[in-house]
């Protein structure tokens, strides 16, 4: 049972009156202690539930009695600064509790038909590791990367859905440029939002409504006289054009895209518009992220994957592989016990493939040439898939198949 429950059942149960803004802590502290990345307060008709996203999955916590509703809104309102007496807009801002350690929360208040919906995304720097070592590279992966990030100009870009650990990869690539270069080095970032605050990096966070988009900040950011520059995610052509010029004209510039795949990208920057001589000539690698709920090391235990799971490795790596691992029991996954709230899961790992632009890919590029080509030439080149990645964990018996193949999509392996 939960702290927020407990505390709500021993208030019922002495007819005293819920303290909201105590409440209110109950829940947080249940969600940091969980390891959640987001607290959803949601209205229904007959009460108000609250979930936490934790590895991915949204968990329940608790039902609190509707009438709770709107002090609960009210509370969160004041903790990050809203207007606490407009109601059906929405609104977003930020709050850090000074009882939390640290604990940023980034608050989104949604109208819905029953009241207001609120969502929490929780910024933990107890939690958060930006080391670059722990990114799931393999270590010539790994070398390539770093390579990558220590050269003086270009353009690095990562991509991956939404929650697939593209900023953290990110960061962690800064914390790497910082540990080599110290203090000696000047960096940038547009973010939307600032998602954790970096020592020695100048963060600014964008404001659409007042003009403050990316391309406005970019221009005013080259006469600050950066090296490095962190841009939060290409979205426009215009973000991509000035993104693309810094790192021609003497900057290291590192962003995300959303694209289908890693080698895609090019082909989503050149229906940008975006000339291919131009990305050719600029981009110097594009590493693909994805994360993967890791087994609870307290209850792995070996099982035999759906039968759709073993097909589906059958047609990837053939019936020898398959028949190999059903030898040796090499799939293992977490029964459930209350070190993983019964979920068999416990924290996440990432996988991922990195795409370094190398002359033949370059020459791909210009004539614009398949993706799936351009892919085909990156991993004769040597580059390791995600699916390869992915199966690496399950044969280190960190995840399970299905995982791997619900967060890989079949058309890259």
């Amino acid at each position: 049972m939960s702290a927020t429950e407990q505390y709500i059942e021993a208030q019922t149960a002495t007819g005293e009156v819920v303290d909201v803004p105590m409440m209110v802590n109950y829940i947080i502290q249940d969600s940091i202690e969980r390891g959640a990345s987001d607290i959803h307060i949601e209205p229904w008709e007959d009460m108000v539930g609250v979930r936490v996203r934790v590895n991915g999955v949204l968990q329940w916590l608790v039902g609190i009695p509707s009438d709770h509703h709107s002090s609960i809104c009210g509370r969160f309102k004041v903790m990050a600064n809203l207007e606490s007496h407009t109601t059906g807009l929405p609104q977003d801002g930020k709050a850090a509790p000074e009882e939390f350690g640290g604990v940023q929360l980034r608050v989104s208040i949604f109208p819905t038909v029953y009241g207001e919906k609120i969502v929490c995304r929780v910024f933990n720097p107890n939690a958060k590791t930006f080391d670059i070592s722990r990114l799931g590279f393999d270590d010539e992966t790994l070398e390539k990367f770093k390579e990558l990030v220590g050269k003086p100009t270009g353009l690095i870009l990562l991509t991956g859905p939404t929650g697939s650990g593209k900023t953290t990869a990110i960061y962690a690539a800064i914390g790497f440029i910082l540990e080599k270069h110290g203090n000696a080095v000047a960096i940038s970032s547009v973010e939307d939002p600032v998602e954790q605050n970096l020592d020695w990096v100048n963060q600014s966070s964008l404001n659409p409504a007042r003009g403050y988009t990316y391309p406005a900040a970019l221009r005013s950011l080259m006469r600050q006289d950066p090296e490095i520059i962190m841009v939060g995610e290409i979205r426009d052509e215009e973000t991509a054009e000035i993104a693309i010029n810094a790192g021609m004209t003497g900057h290291l510039v590192i962003s995300t895209i959303h694209s289908g795949s890693t080698s895609g990208t090019f082909a989503r920057l050149i229906n940008m518009d975006i000339e291919p001589f131009l990305l050719a000539s600029t981009i110097m690698g594009v590493l693909g992220v994805r994360l993967l709920r890791t087994n609870c090391m307290h209850c792995a235990t070996p099982y035999t994957p759906e039968a759709y799971a073993l097909e589906q490795l059958r047609q990837f790596e053939g019936e020898e592989y398959l028949q190999m691992l059903i030898d040796q029991q090499g799939f293992y996954k977490g029964a459930g016990c209350s070190a993983c709230s019964n979920t068999g899961f416990s924290g996440r790992g990432s996988i991922n493939e990195l795409l370094v632009c190398e002359e033949q890919i370059r020459e791909a590029v210009m004539q614009k040439r398949a993706s799936r080509e351009i892919q085909g030439m990156a991993v004769e080149n040597g580059m390791r898939t995600l699916w390869e990645s992915g199966l690496q964990m399950v044969v280190d018996r960190k995840t399970t198949l299905e995982e791997t193949l619900q967060k890989v999509a079949a058309d890259q392996v």
